[in-house]
C-alpha cells in the first residue's frame, strides 16, 4: 500500500515539474551549479593530493635524512641574521653512521656527484643533463626505489669499488634503447661501468626527471667527482614505523656528539622526515578543501531559497487541487508527502547534474595540469548528501503549508 502510494506521488510530482518545466530548470541549474562548485574544487583537490602523494613517496617510508637545512622557509629580514649551517661533509657522514646504531635501522651514504654529466655508450652519448650519485648498497631501498631490470648493488660492489651502475629507466628509451640494457657497458667521464640493474620508472617532481639518473659506488664517485665541499646526505630507515621519532630523536643526540655542539647550542644540520614536506603541502589543500565548502555552501544556501520559492508558488497554484484531494479524504500526512516527494525530486536532479558537471571540471583541470586524477567519492557523496538536506530544509515548509490548507476554503479558490 505504501509503495503503491509513493509510486503515485512520484508520477503525479513529476507531472507537476513537467507543467512547470522552466521555473523548474532554472532550480535545477541553480542547484547544480552549487553542486558543481562544491565537487569541482574536491576534485582538484583530490587530484593535487594524490599527484603530491605520489610524487614524494619516492623517498621511502617510515625514512629521515640528515642535510645541511630542514625544509623551512627563511626570513631574510635585515635585521635577522641567516644561521649558515656547515655542510655535512665526508668525515661528518661517517662518523655519523659508525655512531648511530639504533635497533631496525639502517643507514645510507649518498651525494649528487653532478647533475650535468655526459654518458656514452658505443659512440652514442646523452645531452649532459644525466644526474650522477655517489650511493652504498642501502641507498636504493632507502629512497624507496626499486630495479625493474637487473639487481641492487652489494656490498661487494661498495667495498671493493667496483666499476657498476644501476641507471635510470629513461636509458632504456634513449642511450640503451632496444637492446637488453644489463652488461653493457657504459662510459662517464672517461671511466667505463658495467650496469647491473635498471631503476623502476618515476616520472618527474616538480618538473625534475627522476629517471635521468646513474647511481655509482660512493667511493668511485669521489674518486671521479672530486670536488670541494660536497654535501652528503645521510638518511636512515627504520623498519618499525612506531620506532621512527625515537630514532629520529636518537639520530639528533648522535649528530650533534659528532659536531660537538654543547647543550646550550641549537642544531647545527636539518632533520628531514620524508613525511615532512608532504603533510605541509597537504596541509594547504585543506584550505582549498575548506574554500570549496564555503563557496558550495554559499551557493547552496541561494539554491535552497530558490526550491523553496517555487514550491510555495506551487503549493499557491494549487490550492485548488490540494481541496479537491483533502474533500475526497487524503490526509496531511499524504498531501505533505506528495510536495515533499516533489521537492526531493527536483534537488536530486540538480545534485546528479552538479555532480556530472564538477566531475567533468575536475578531471579537464586535472588533466591540463598533468595532476593524476582519482574518481572523487568523498566529494560525490557529500554532494547527493547535501542536495538532499537542501530539498529537506527547502520542502519541509511548503509541504507543512499544503497540508494544512482548510479543503472547503481551498474549494473557494480561483
Amino acid at each position: 500500500m505504501m509503495l503503491n502510494l509513493f509510486k503515485e506521488n512520484v508520477r503525479i510530482a513529476l507531472g507537476s515539474i513537467r507543467t512547470q518545466l522552466l521555473r523548474t530548470t532554472l532550480t535545477v541549474l541553480i542547484i547544480a551549479i552549487g553542486i558543481t562548485a562544491l565537487v569541482g574544487i574536491l576534485t582538484v583537490v583530490s587530484a593535487l593530493e594524490n599527484t603530491i602523494s605520489s610524487d614524494f613517496a619516492s623517498m621511502g617510508a617510515n625514512t629521515f635524512n640528515l642535510k645541511q637545512y630542514e625544509n623551512t622557509i627563511r626570513n631574510n629580514n635585515r635585521e635577522e641574521r641567516k644561521v649558515i649551517n656547515p655542510i655535512i661533509s665526508y668525515p661528518d657522514a661517517i662518523a655519523f653512521k659508525n655512531k648511530f646504531k639504533y635497533p631496525f635501522s639502517q643507514t645510507s651514504l649518498s651525494f649528487t656527484a653532478t647533475s650535468r654529466a655526459e654518458v656514452k655508450h658505443a659512440g652514442d652519448k646523452t645531452d649532459p643533463e644525466i644526474s650522477i650519485i655517489g650511493v652504498d648498497e642501502r641507498f636504493i631501498p632507502n629512497s624507496g626505489l626499486e630495479t625493474s631490470l637487473g639487481r641492487n648493488f652489494n656490498g661487494f660492489d661498495i667495498d671493493n669499488n667496483t666499476y657498476v651502475c644501476v641507471v635510470g629507466s629513461d636509458f632504456e628509451k634513449g642511450l640503451l634503447k632496444d637492446i637488453n640494457p644489463i652488461d653493457k657497458i657504459i662510459s662517464i667521464r672517461g671511466a667505463k661501468f658495467k650496469v647491473i640493474g635498471v631503476l623502476k620508472e618515476k616520472g618527474s617532481t616538480f618538473g625534475n626527471s627522476q629517471d635521468l639518473r646513474v647511481l655509482i659506488p660512493i667511493q668511485v664517485a669521489r674518486s671521479l667527482f672530486s670536488a670541494p665541499n660536497i654535501n652528503y646526505t645521510v638518511s636512515v630507515m627504520v623498519t618499525k614505523k612506531e620506532l621512527l621519532d625515537q630514532a629520529i630523536d636518537n639520530a639528533t643526540s648522535t649528530m650533534r656528539r659528532v659536531r660537538k655542539l654543547t647543550p646550550i647550542k641549537d642544531n647545527n644540520f636539518g632533520v628531514v622526515r620524508s613525511d615532512d614536506l608532504i603533510n605541509r603541502i597537504l596541509g594547504i589543500t585543506k584550505y582549498l578543501g575548506l574554500a570549496s565548502w564555503l563557496i558550495g555552501v554559499i551557493t547552496i544556501l541561494g539554491s535552497s531559497i530558490a526550491l523553496m520559492n517555487i514550491m510555495i508558488v506551487s503549493v499557491t497554484e494549487r490550492t485548488r487541487e490540494i481541496g479537491v484531494r483533502k474533500a475526497l479524504g487524503a490526509k496531511k500526512s499524504t498531501v505533505a508527502m506528495q510536495f515533499f516527494i516533489e521537492t526531493l525530486i527536483i534537488g536530486q536532479m540538480g545534485g546528479i547534474a552538479g555532480i556530472i558537471f564538477g566531475i567533468l571540471i575536475g578531471f579537464g583541470i586535472a588533466t591540463a595540469m598533468s595532476f593524476a586524477f582519482v574518481i572523487p567519492w568523498t566529494a560525490i557523496f557529500a554532494a547527493f548528501l547535501t542536495s538532499f538536506m537542501v530539498a529537506i530544509v527547502s520542502g519541509l515548509y511548503p509541504a507543512i503549508k499544503a497540508s494544512k490548507l482548510d479543503p472547503i476554503e481551498a474549494l473557494r479558490h480561483e
